[in-house]
């Protein structure tokens, strides 16, 4: 019974209210903040479960008065009114019950590179960059763009960049994998569609105590900027390339005139990039755990289309199809997309534990 799940949940945090109160507690800084915050974390959970067990025992109590001549009409109409609310509250429970991501509360690395279709592809980058920062801006999130490498014809052949915000990771991680576009590029003169492809990478940031790196491990270059065209963006040594010898990971970094900040900014990218790998490690070895999960990163699956003839998205992964592809390019209506996939993600959670 749901009752009976719920048990653990209030008995711990009731077991976090005795701890907290406690002096050996209230004297450690540290452990008082790690335990405030999962108390926290279990007390929307925990309020909905006191609500349910007075629902529950309302519905007994007016079960009982049915037996009470005088007190049935009393007791049916109570109970018409009581036994509807049930299933409700139990959704909400079980929703408040899955297991959180650990990473959905953090900042993310987005990357985004041209595939496929060349000129366009780097076009596309372009235009799916600006989405994203349109849907952060609604959001109130905000960018830090860490590099750029930009194309002759228009775009980006890579933009990285830092989105900082409230759920960020746990709107976005659905983004990473492959999106095609077709649509008639600006210098097809035959009016031909083309398709193209890019991939997007989206990273959890993370910090320098959750991923240590042996120095020894690192080779680090440093060149001169160059920008499209090969025009000198800066006539300093400032680039960085790092390239860490175990993984193969390489990443660059130009867009700062500062050697030291465009390291800085690539030893971000390539911790973040470390700990998608470890991500990948851990859920490779829960097959459950990975089929449960909707868009973990991998740059191989085709995830979405974008029609620009036909003004439609798709989302592979759900089949879902909208034709407001225009409007949802201009950032607005991102959660169209975003929030189906979330909720295929927790009705497969939810399956999963037997809830």
């Amino acid at each position: 019974m749901l009752a009976d799940k719920l048990t653990p949940f209030i008995n711990r945090y009731d077991e976090l209210s005795k701890l907290l109160s406690s002096p050996d507690i209230t004297s450690d800084i540290k452990k008082m903040t790690e335990l405030s915050k999962e108390q926290s974390s279990l007390l929307p959970i925990v309020e909905k479960a006191k609500e349910y067990q007075a629902l529950v025992q309302e519905i007994a109590d007016s079960k009982e008065m049915l037996a009470d001549p005088e007190m049935a009409e009393m007791a049916k109409e109570e109970l018409k009114e009581l036994e509807p609310q049930v299933p409700v509250l139990e959704e909400e429970i079980k929703m408040l019950m899955l297991p959180k991501d650990p990473n959905d509360d953090r900042n993310i690395i987005i990357e985004l590179r041209a595939g496929a279709g060349g000129d366009e592809a780097a076009i596309f980058v372009g235009d799916m960059f600006d989405a994203y920062t349109r849907y952060a801006e609604l959001k109130g999130w905000k960018i830090e763009i860490m590099n750029t490498s930009a194309s002759e014809a228009g775009g980006y052949k890579e933009v990285v960049a830092l989105i900082k915000g409230e759920q960020v990771y746990s709107r976005l991680k659905y983004e990473g994998g492959t999106h095609r576009v077709q649509r008639v590029p600006a210098t097809e003169s035959q009016g031909r569609v083309h398709t193209s492809a890019i991939t997007v990478a989206i990273m959890p940031e993370v910090d320098d105590v959750e991923i240590q790196i042996n120095e020894n491990d690192l080779k680090i270059d440093v060149m001169r900027s160059s920008g499209c065209g090969g025009q000198s963006v800066n006539t300093t040594d400032s680039a960085v390339r790092i390239t860490h010898l175990p993984s193969g990971i390489v990443v660059t970094n130009q867009d700062q005139k500062s050697q030291h900040k465009n390291k800085e900014k690539a030893m971000k990218v390539l911790k973040s990039r470390l700990y998608e790998l470890e991500m990948q490690a851990q859920q490779s070895e829960n097959a459950a755990e990975r089929a449960a999960q909707v868009g973990t990163g991998d740059r191989s699956g085709r995830i979405r289309t974008y029609n620009y003839p036909q003004n439609r998205i798709s989302d592979h992964r759900i089949n879902l199809t909208l034709y407001r592809l225009n409007e949802i390019m201009g950032g607005g209506l991102f959660d169209e997309i975003i929030d189906p996939l979330i909720a295929d993600t927790q009705a497969k959670i939810v399956e999963a534990a037997g809830l």
